[in-house]
């Protein structure tokens, strides 16, 4: 049985990873054909779209009465995200974040975890907090869309603004223009096979969700393991595997922007979207482990939120104690 329920995990864990990778990809190629703008492609579509496998099992957990799954999922995988991930970034490719979007995206961050935090103060959030998780979620989105218009506004004024009087000024209006590649995004044909890759992707994403909280619950139950143990652990660093892929891949090829923003962007999602549609679903009970590690991660969203707003280089050894933190934080739990 204990096989079996460990295969089960592997398998849903590769579903979850596969189905993230074709619903980002096909809904990122997708967006770009309509001429939505890249920095939108790459705030919502990206971060949010890597958080899927989180919002499938969350919601999958709230609908079976699984509360310390739901929350822990969402917990652990947020710790996952700034630890491993953003400690993994910065080992690969140690970076300084100087994008004004990402540093505000940190404050967020911040901000929202607290509410968390507060919300969770009782062991418990009602389906009224998860209406705010949402509508919060709303507005951020919606200042978020007015930001990168804002943006999008300048950088083709400045282009406008360029002249082209030589050979050499050609050269240096091709240099500006590629430097700004990442804000505006070129339009292009629609490939309808697209939609049913992202069809697929979203299929794999609720199955292998289930799956994966099934057989995580079964194997905490027969190794005599809490349910929340096993949200912040196994589940938790499952369900983030897009986001780790996504942001190695963006530092190994040096778009360190992209990748500090996809985990800035994603544990946003997770606090108001999943955690707060989960809410709104099924209000939710949990074990007092949620206030520790609610309190865990705060603390480590104060340190990510320090590096990332303050515009400071992330070196290496940074990177190195933002994943042994995570290790503690496992160790502790476990204990």
């Amino acid at each position: 049985m204990v096989i079996a329920d460990v295969a089960t995990v592997l398998v849903s864990i590769v579903a979850l990873w596969l189905g993230a990778r074709w619903l980002v990809a096909a809904a990122s190629r997708l967006a770009s054909a309509v001429g939505v703008s890249a920095l939108i492609v790459g705030l919502t579509v990206v971060a949010f779209g890597t958080s899927a496998p989180e919002f499938a099992v969350t919601i999958e957990a709230a609908l079976a009465d699984r509360a310390d799954v739901s929350v822990g999922n969402v917990v652990g995988s947020n710790v996952f995200n700034l630890g491993v991930i953003l400690g993994g970034v910065a080992i690969v490719h140690p970076f300084r974040t100087t994008d004004s979007l990402v540093r505000r995206d940190a404050v967020v961050m911040a901000g929202i975890t607290v509410l968390a935090l507060a919300f969770l103060a009782n062991a418990a959030i009602s389906r009224l907090e998860g209406v705010v998780l949402c509508l919060l979620l709303v507005a951020y989105l919606g200042g978020l869309v007015v930001a990168a218009r804002g943006e999008i506004r300048t950088e083709e004024e400045k282009e406008g603004e360029t002249t082209v009087p030589s050979d050499d000024s050609t050269r240096t209006l091709e240099s500006d223009t590629a430097d700004t590649e990442t804000s505006v995004t070129t339009t292009e044909t629609v490939d309808w096979l697209d939609v049913p890759k992202l069809l697929v992707g979203l299929v794999l994403v609720v199955v292998g969700g289930r799956l994966l909280v099934g057989a995580a619950t079964d194997l905490a139950q027969t190794v005599g393991v809490s349910e929340w143990i096993i949200g912040v652990t196994i589940v938790a660093a499952g369900t983030s595997v897009p986001e780790l892929v996504t942001s190695l891949v963006a530092a190994r090829d040096g778009d360190v922007g992209i990748a500090a923003g996809n985990v800035v962007g994603s544990n946003v999602f997770n606090l108001l979207g999943v955690l707060g549609i989960a809410a709104v679903i099924r209000p939710m009970t949990v074990a007092t482990d949620a206030l520790v590690g609610l309190v865990w991660l705060f603390v480590l969203t104060v340190i990510a939120t320090a590096l990332l707003a303050t515009g400071r280089r992330l070196t290496r050894l940074e990177g190195v104690a933002l994943v042994g933190f995570v290790a503690v934080y496992w160790v502790v739990a476990l204990g």
